[in-house]
């Protein structure tokens, strides 16, 4: 079985600068604190800071991209919202029901709702499992079909849905190419028809030359089912093409939100503008000045006074950028672009 089509112009979504009103999921102060091991007989505990204080949302129907270097606290954000990490601080919360202490138990029914799409559809396929296996075992759990025919129903519509043919079904993940098995990663996760995904670097272990077509498929998803997006990437221009809202993370903290024609046409955290210019643009004519962030990313585990950017920031102000954390504001006001910068580009 071969891939569709070679590389496809991506898609964006519909509805891109207004989206629905309804609050599907959020977060309010929610942190990750990972003990460091290793300091036995020494005074006091040490913590990576791997998420911290971060209030999001993400609305029916709405695509909110998560942005930032690598270890900056977005994978494991996703993986607090749905519970598969216990978070240390703050509060989840799912359809307006608090879900950050309830039982795994409890939960359970929840996980319908709530699913993911992670990075690598090498290692996140059984392959000691059939197509037929992998898909149709949260159908199993749940209890979503009652007869052996209507599972097997269910399996070849949703292999369908994703561009699969019904005869991948006896076949094991290992005979699949890798945008195929993210596109088997996809199935399972609609096989419970859940309302959110985090879709967790979904693309970025595929060539290029898929990507475009698992991007596609995705925005087509939403556009048919209404589901809701965290779309975790570090590639920047990606993330403008399916999102409605972005947010850019550092250091485990968010720093930058807005909409993204707002956040792309007129960045205001210096970070956001650094990764902007560093992005690749295909674009030969396409001039820009380059803006090169010099320093090393601060330690999680001993992060800097103030704001955590200001050790690599060229519009630091000495004696207030060092001193107090930024708070995280709307500029200008009722614009829905929120930034935690003291002197925020103009």
């Amino acid at each position: 079985m071969t891939e569709p089509a070679p590389s496809a112009p991506l898609a964006t979504p519909s509805g891109a600068e207004e989206a629905p009103a309804r609050t599907l999921v959020a977060t309010q102060g929610v942190s990750k604190y990972f003990p460091v091991p290793g300091r036995l007989f020494r005074r006091g505990e040490r913590f990576v800071r791997a998420v911290d204080g971060v209030s999001l949302r993400v609305r029916q129907g709405e695509t909110v991209g998560l942005v930032g270097e690598s270890g900056c606290g977005k994978s494991t954000l996703g993986r607090l919202i749905l519970r598969l990490i216990e978070p240390t601080f703050g509060r989840v919360i799912y359809d307006g029901l608090d879900i950050t202490r309830r039982s795994q138990r409890d939960l359970r029914p929840l996980r319908r709702r709530m699913q993911i799409i992670f990075q690598d559809p090498y290692s996140s396929l059984n392959p000691r499992m059939t197509v037929r296996e992998v898909v149709g075992e949260a159908i199993r759990v749940h209890r979503l079909a009652k007869t052996r025919a209507q599972e097997e129903a269910r399996i070849v519509e949703l292999l369908e849905r994703v561009g699969l043919r019904a005869d991948a079904m006896d076949r094991y993940p290992h005979e699949f190419s890798g945008g195929q098995r993210q596109r088997i990663g996809i199935a399972r996760a609609l096989a419970v028809e859940p309302e959110f995904i985090v879709c967790d670097e979904p693309v970025s272990a595929l060539d290029v030359s898929i990507q475009a077509q698992i991007v596609n498929l995705l925005v087509e998803l939403q556009e048919t089912l209404g589901i809701s997006y965290l779309f975790v990437s570090h590639d920047l221009q990606l993330v403008e093409h399916v999102s409605h809202r972005v947010a850019v993370m550092y250091l485990g903290k968010i720093v930058e939100q807005a909409s993204a024609p707002m956040l792309y046409e007129r960045p205001r955290h210096p970070y956001t503008v650094a990764l902007l210019r560093a992005a690749p643009r295909p674009d030969p004519e396409h001039k820009r000045v380059r803006l090169v962030l010099e320093g090393e990313v601060p330690s999680a585990i001993d992060p800097p006074a103030g704001c955590p950017f200001h050790p690599r920031c060229e519009r630091a102000v000495a004696g207030t950028c060092d001193v107090e954390d930024p708070p995280f504001e709307e500029m200008p006001r009722d614009s829905g672009h929120r930034v935690a910068c003291w002197n925020p580009v103009p």
